[in-house]
């Protein structure tokens, strides 16, 4: 993988990461955390739709490395829902 794919692949994962925090309820990740996020939910979400043997909707190939857009946004929501609910909620 080139580096320009390694920062596509970084800044894809980051938007994913971003809309399933938004989604799940969490806003305040940073572009760090959404990657990281974006990374995790990619593998929960592809976990989730193995298990319900659901389609991969949209995958996009990057340097060889298929990255998963729908299951890592789901798996992101998911993933930040039930930390939610392990958290509790805050009063800012």
């Amino acid at each position: 993988m080139t580096l320009l794919g390694l920062i596509i692949l970084l800044v894809i994962a980051g938007v994913c990461g971003s809309l399933g925090a938004g989604i799940g309820g969490y806003s305040r990740t940073g572009w760090i955390g959404s990657v990281i996020l974006g990374f995790i939910g990619a593998v929960f979400g592809m976990w989730i739709a193995r298990q319900l043997t659901l389609p991969q909707v949209f995958v996009v190939q990057i340097g060889g490395v298929a990255f998963p857009v729908v299951w890592s946004v789901v798996g992101a929501a998911v993933f930040v829902a039930i930390l939610g609910l392990f958290r509790g909620r805050r009063s800012d």
